[in-house]
């Protein structure tokens, strides 16, 4: 309990310290923010490494899409990928809840590097516009576009149906998707004490091109995916 405290203290205490230190940088250039963020998936790493023990591996480097326009698709089972990836990759464009932008500070960095927002399981004026502010983003620059299909942080356990929107984004930009499976949860659950001397796996697979019709690519998308987090877990 002493290692979770320690780990919990030291993590929200530097991700509002690097947040203050940025707060200039909201009326500066996006890369300066694009920055911080990356920071702030280097301190994610070195408080998990130094308070729990844990070792972060990354596998199918190899895998990863260059020279060309792609989106992420990741498991997503706790905190950590939310800053991790921001390290592997350059400065992905997140697609996140509505609710996230509303927090103090936060919210604001969140808006400042473009991330696009969608309210869950509703059809509003703004998510129908959802798919043209995406193409957008892809268009306008060389960032990944990144999505959790899942929806939310499952338990490392739980293998529920991807949302529907990881399979019309490949559908509507026709580009290239990153599978990711990372099985953070068996460190960081999304409920209860953080457990010690785990190791996360972030296992990058073979991307799936284009072409595919979207309900197959879904299948296929969750498919891997969970098929990798059961061999990772």
């Amino acid at each position: 309990m002493i290692r979770n405290f320690l780990f919990s203290l030291f993590f929200y205490i530097g991700i509002i310290f690097i947040s203050l230190l940025f707060l200039p940088s909201l009326f500066l250039p996006k890369k300066i923010v694009l920055f911080g963020g990356k920071i702030m998936g280097y301190w994610t790493s070195f408080c998990l490494k130094t308070f729990l023990s844990t070792k972060i591996i990354i596998k199918g480097e190899e895998n990863i899409i260059n020279n060309r326009k792609f989106f992420i698709a990741a498991s997503h089972q706790s905190m950590f990928e939310t800053f991790y990836l921001q390290t592997i990759f350059k400065s992905p464009v997140f697609i996140l809840k509505k609710e996230l932008l509303m927090i103090p500070i936060f919210g604001w960095y969140l808006k400042k590097i473009g991330s696009i927002s969608i309210k869950r399981n509703k059809v509003t004026k703004d998510n129908l516009g959802f798919f043209n502010d995406i193409s957008k983003q892809i268009n306008a620059s060389d960032r990944p576009l990144i999505i959790f299909p899942q929806g939310t942080r499952l338990s490392p356990e739980e293998r529920t149906p991807f949302k529907k929107g990881s399979g019309r984004i490949y559908e509507e930009l026709k580009i290239s998707c990153q599978p990711i499976a990372i099985n953070s949860g068996n460190t960081w659950p999304k409920k209860g004490p953080k457990k010690i001397d785990k190791i996360i796996t972030i296992s990058i697979l073979e991307p799936i091109e284009p072409g595919l019709e979207k309900n197959v690519f879904l299948h296929k998308l969750e498919n891997v995916i969970y098929s990798e987090l059961d061999a990772i877990n």
